[in-house]
């Protein structure tokens, strides 16, 4: 059994009012669901319309999904890889079945089989993040997950984390609202906000290089990469102020009296 990882980064409670945390691959392991949903998708449209079938078949790989995919809104990552590969559909309607030859189409394929993996495998999620959500409470830090995904609400159900977050910025809501999606920083600041916060006293929690962008360009206290696989320090190039491999490595100082009941716009049922 490996050794917990040295403590890297300190959330002062003194320096912050609220912390926002990246769902899929920082506080569950449903990134993997993600990637391997993605795989399928890609793969199988990649060899249905090879333009050039002499050329070798060239799969989707876990370096496309971290450039093109990950941290992304499901179409954006779809127009964002096929075009990285000169390829295009038409958008289609929000309407459109998994049938579709269209972007939403594709996107409710993808989607299709996410549902699918994740009845199968079920939501892994991270001990140390729910630990580390613990002690953020504790410290009386306001929380908030903000994740690009559509599945938000029922990854956190299934994931049993509700009770671990004042408030949720997902897939749906940015929808609703009409905030662009990462590596735009519009999703983190409206999680700032729904907790009451200011990005210059809010931490953000990302382990996509379009997240950690986001967390960037919206000016927050502090930008903690988590590198779940990949390239170290790609994290950090991307905009990070630190990166980590496991939450282990975070602590808590400073405590402050009970937590006051506290009603979130957008509030977590």
């Amino acid at each position: 059994m490996s050794s917990p990882e040295p403590v890297a980064v300190i959330l002062s409670r003194g320096e912050l009012d609220a912390v926002l945390f990246d769902l899929d691959g920082v506080v569950t392991r449903t990134a993997r669901v993600h990637a391997a949903a993605w795989k399928r998708l890609f793969d199988a449209y990649l060899r249905e319309h090879s333009t050039d079938p002499d050329r070798d078949f060239q799969p989707f790989t876990q370096e496309d999904y971290r450039r093109y995919v990950d941290g992304r809104p499901r179409l954006e990552g779809i127009r964002c890889f096929l075009a990285s590969r000169g390829l295009s559909l038409p958008e289609g309607a929000p309407d459109d079945g998994p049938d579709a030859e269209t972007v939403h189409g594709l996107g409710a394929r993808k989607n299709a089989w996410f549902l699918e993996e994740l009845e199968q495998r079920g939501v892994e999620v991270d001990p140390a993040a729910v630990a580390l959500l613990e002690q953020v409470r504790a410290a009386g830090l306001r929380t908030a997950v903000v994740t690009s995904s559509r599945n938000g609400a029922a990854v956190l159900r299934l994931g049993g984390l509700e009770h671990l977050f004042d408030a949720r910025v997902d897939g749906v809501e940015a929808g609703k609202l009409g905030l662009a999606g990462k590596p735009a920083p519009d999703t983190f600041l409206e999680g700032a906000r729904r907790l009451g916060s200011e990005p210059a006293r809010t931490a953000v929690f990302e382990d996509a290089q379009a997240g950690v962008r986001a967390g960037h360009l919206g000016g927050f206290a502090l930008v903690i990469g988590v590198r779940r696989s990949g390239e170290t320090g790609a994290l950090l190039r991307a905009g990070a102020d630190v990166e980590v491999e496991e939450l282990s490595a975070v602590r808590v100082e400073g405590a402050a009296p009970p937590r006051p009941e506290f009603h979130a716009e957008g509030a977590m049922p």
